[in-house]
Parts: C-alpha cells; sequence; structure tokens
C-alpha cells in the first residue's frame, strides 16, 4: 500500500495544526484527519478564550507581537513584564512540584518564539486581552497574572486562522475521519493510522504520524474510571469529539502513559449550560470573576478561598470543588462595589442568574438555604479588615478569624442590589496522557525509549500539567509542543 503523505497528523485542534505547519515546513507532504465533520472542526481549540502565556520581559516585547498598538493605548497601559524565572515559578508552584521539568523548560524556552512563529508563518494576530486580564487603577489599565494576549477572535478565531493557513502550505484535511488504532511493523515503528469513516474502515500509511486528537474528557466511561466517582454529571466546557481514542491506540502498541491520570482542568460552568460545548456561545458559559465575590452552596456555606490567589491560578482546579457540593450546585455572588468589574461572559443572556435588595430574597431567587447564606454573610463581613483595594494584584486585603478565608480582595458584601450566578463544574480537557521526550515530541515506550514514527502533542500529552495549572498554558504548550512534533516527523521522514 502505498503512502497517503509523508506525515499524517491525527487532530485538528491548535497543537494538530501548529504541527502539520511546522512539518510542511520540512518539506514533508501531510495528512491531517479530523474526526469531526467540517462544521464541527477545530477541537477544544475553537471553545478556548484564546489566551497564550509566554514570558515577557515589558512592552517592547509586548509590540513585537502587536506593531499597530498606538502610542495613545501605549500610555493607557502597564503591561509589566513577565521574565521566563517567574513563568518556571507560577508552573512549578500551582504543579505542586510535580510538573515535568525537561518539558517546562522546553515550553519557556520556546514560548516566545513559538507566538512570533505563529504570527509570521501560521498567519496568526494577537491583541491584549483588555476584557479579561486587566483592570483600571489609578488612571491605567493595569495587566496582570502573566497572561495578556490572546488570538484575534479568540478560540475560533485562532482556529480559523490556521486553518486559512493550509491550503497555502498544500495540507489536505479529510473531515469524518476518526482514527481508531496505529499501524506497525515488524520493528515497531509506527507506520499509519486505522481510520474510520462513513465507509467503513481504511488503513492509512505514512512515513511518521503526530497524534493531536486531545484527552479523553468527553468520555464519560474513562471520566468516571480515571477521575472518579461523580465525575459522569460534569459538563463538557468543549467539543464532544474528545474521547481518548489515540490515547488508547497509542498505549495499545506500547506507549507509556503519563502524568496526572486522575486529574482535569475543571472550571466554574453556568449551571443550565448544555452537556458539551455550544459553538454559538463558545467559552461564555465560564464564569471567572469569582475572586471579586463570594462562593456558596446550596446550604449558603462558602467551601473555598474566592482569594487564594489571581484567578489564572485558582480556576482550572475549583470546578473540581464545586463537583463535591451538594447537587454539584455553587453560587457566585457579587455586590455593587465590583459587578460593574465583572468579565463580558456574565452578561450573557444564557447565564443562570438572580438579582434581589436583601440577602434573604438573594437565598431565595437562586434557591440557596436562607438562613444558611445570613450566617454566613455575616459572618464575613464581621471578619473584613479595613485596607486598600487593588484587583489586579495580591493586595492582602484578607479576612481574619473564618474558616476558608478570602486571602485578598476581602471587601464587605454589603452595598446592593445583589447578584447570583449558578454554576456547576465545566471539564475542559484531563491532564492524563502520553511521555513524550520534551524537545523532539516524540512518544516514548515503557521502557522510556522512543517509537519509531509517532510523535505526541497537546491535551493527549501528559506530565505537564497536575493538580492545576496556570491560565494560557494548554494554548501556549500544544503550540510550543505541536511545532516540536510536526518538525520533527517532518524531518523523520524527509531527511530535512
Amino acid at each position: 500500500m502505498a503512502q497517503v503523505a509523508d506525515v499524517i497528523v491525527v487532530g485538528a485542534g491548535n497543537a494538530a495544526l501548529c504541527a502539520a505547519i511546522a512539518a510542511r515546513e520540512t518539506g514533508a507532504s501531510v495528512l491531517v484527519l479530523e474526526k469531526a465533520d467540517e462544521g464541527e472542526r477545530g477541537g477544544n481549540t475553537f471553545f478556548t478564550g484564546g489566551g497564550y502565556r509566554f514570558p515577557y520581559n515589558g512592552l517592547d516585547d509586548i509590540r513585537r507581537l502587536i506593531p499597530d498598538l498606538s502610542d495613545e493605548e501605549v500610555d493607557r497601559i502597564d503591561v509589566g513584564s513577565y521574565p521566563a524565572p517567574k513563568f518556571k515559578e507560577d508552573l512549578v508552584r500551582v504543579t505542586e512540584g510535580r510538573a515535568d521539568e525537561a518539558m517546562v523548560d522546553h515550553l519557556i524556552e520556546n514560548a516566545y518564539p513559538t507566538v512570533q512563529w505563529m504570527n509570521q508563518v501560521a498567519g496568526q494576530r494577537w491583541v491584549l486581552m483588555y476584557g479579561r486580564q486587566a483592570y483600571e487603577v489609578d488612571g491605567k489599565l493595569r495587566f496582570w497574572g502573566g497572561m495578556i494576549v490572546e488570538g484575534v477572535g479568540g478560540g475560533e478565531g485562532i482556529s480559523e486562522s490556521l486553518f486559512a493557513q493550509l491550503p497555502k502550505h498544500d495540507i489536505d484535511v479529510r473531515y469524518g475521519t476518526k482514527g481508531t488504532g496505529l499501524l506497525t511493523d515488524n520493528t515497531g515503528r509506527v507506520t499509519g493510522v486505522r481510520v474510520k469513516d462513513r465507509e467503513g474502515y481504511h488503513d492509512l500509511e505514512a512515513g511518521a504520524v503526530v497524534l493531536a486528537a486531545g484527552g479523553f474528557e468527553a468520555n464519560t466511561e474513562m471520566r468516571t474510571r480515571y477521575l472518579g466517582a461523580g465525575w459522569e454529571v460534569a459538563k463538557v466546557r468543549g467539543t464532544r469529539h474528545n474521547t481518548g481514542d489515540m490515547i488508547k491506540a497509542a498505549l495499545d502498541i506500547g506507549a507509556q502513559s503519563y502524568g496526572h491520570w486522575s486529574g482535569a482542568h475543571a472550571v466554574a460552568w453556568d449551571m443550565m449550560a448544555p452537556p458539551t460545548g455550544n459553538r454559538r456561545i463558545g467559552d461564555l458559559y465560564q464564569k471567572h470573576s469569582y475572586p471579586l465575590g463570594l462562593i456558596v452552596n446550596v446550604h449558603g456555606e462558602r467551601f473555598v478561598d474566592e482569594g487564594a490567589d489571581l484567578r489564572n491560578y485558582t480556576y482550572a482546579k475549583y470546578g473540581r470543588e464545586i463537583l463535591k457540593q451538594p447537587h454539584a450546585v455553587a453560587y457566585q455572588l457579587f455586590d455593587q462595589q465590583t459587578v460593574h468589574r465583572l468579565r463580558d461572559e456574565y452578561r450573557i443572556k444564557e447565564a443562570t442568574k438572580a438579582e434581589a435588595d436583601s440577602i434573604p430574597e438573594l437565598a431565595s431567587n437562586l434557591g440557596i438555604d436562607v438562613g444558611g447564606l445570613v450566617r454566613t454573610i455575616e459572618a464575613y463581613n464581621a471578619a473584613c479588615q479595613d485596607g486598600h483595594y487593588d484587583p489586579s494584584k495580591l493586595d492582602g486585603l484578607g479576612t481574619v478569624g473564618i474558616e476558608p478565608p478570602k486571602s485578598n480582595w476581602a471587601l464587605p458584601f454589603n452595598k446592593p442590589p445583589y447578584v447570583g450566578y449558578a454554576v456547576t463544574c465545566g471539564i475542559t480537557f484531563t491532564f492524563g496522557g502520553l511521555r513524550i521526550d520534551a524537545k523532539s515530541a516524540q512518544v516514548l515506550d515503557t521502557e522510556d525509549e522512543p517509537i519509531p514514527g509517532l510523535y505526541a502533542a497537546g491535551e493527549l500529552v501528559g506530565g505537564l500539567f497536575w493538580h492545576n495549572y496556570p491560565g494560557g498554558t494548554g494554548l501556549m504548550a500544544g503550540s510550543v509542543f505541536g511545532r516540536a512534533a510536526g518538525a520533527s516527523a517532518g524531518k523523520a521522514t524527509t531527511g530535512a
């Protein structure tokens, strides 16, 4: 059987398409296999907010990426800096020291060059994240949290920008084509992919294969088996097609499982959102302004420290905490001191929302135990202290004498009308997956040896994220390791 391409890329999200373009740069012919039909293409990338985390030393680095920033805009903003050591510190800290060090180092070293490459080679344009990662403080928009740049058009824009490049690079896509297994020869080399389309099963041969087909978050059985009891009721933020097929296929030929298989990126997600992602709404079911308010369960009890850290470093783990609450539901509450700062996702008509002029009325409107919420708010208000409030940094304005505390941004909850939003757990992607060599992105077997002809990137790679993740690192890692996987696969097949 003749090869259909030098390199087959399985998947069509950010990591996969970066891999395809990088492989094509080596001169290799490339075929992309997309499980979804064309109308659902793009994997989880389509559903993301589009933010990328990378180190930068100041405004000059940002202006290189966004050259059309006007002098008037520059006068109004403070982007600060985010040096590489701080990126590493944040990534190691939130993953509790378990992130694979070689992967961390490769990611950080290649992050900024990769966003430049995405602009120059893949046509991606960048903008500052004014609406989500900046607060006005002392007359300036102060950016915070290390992630301040997003792709134009968010996740949908990134996806469409990458797809638009494929014809320019002479890269074909086969839609409605699901990878079901990997082909190998007698030496153990991967020689292609077994696929299923509308006509049935086929074998597609290639010189190398890049797997970038996502995790297993949309597979209820795998989610419950690996993440644990209760995860079958979590809502899937993104594509319904990430069911772990290629993870299983790689494990079946001896690939090494790696990383936090019982962990996942999970966030506060609107209680009435559909079971899987809605392409019209995108990521706007998320509710990420909770550091500005309070979170309670149906009994009116707080259960997390809303101000433990900047949102970027807590949102990906607090979904799990919501899942542990009665009925897997929680409520985010705000008063008029902060409601004007809420992110755009709180303003969509689909939000599960209630307003009231009193705490008992707010509780009743949301279905929260009235007495419980009144007691919680009274205790919280009594624990608040005087101090300077600054939402753009860890301001130290914390409570005293209550558990859990609110460690920062603890304003008394006393300025009606009050607003509340009902949320549940939305799972974004799973943390467990395949082990790769950090530099080449080649998949390793159970003896730590590279599997010839097999590379991987994106959410089906394990080892980088444990327990939590810094916002914007998922897309960034997908691009960095996707680029590495594609370049390595292309060079292996062309000798470039």
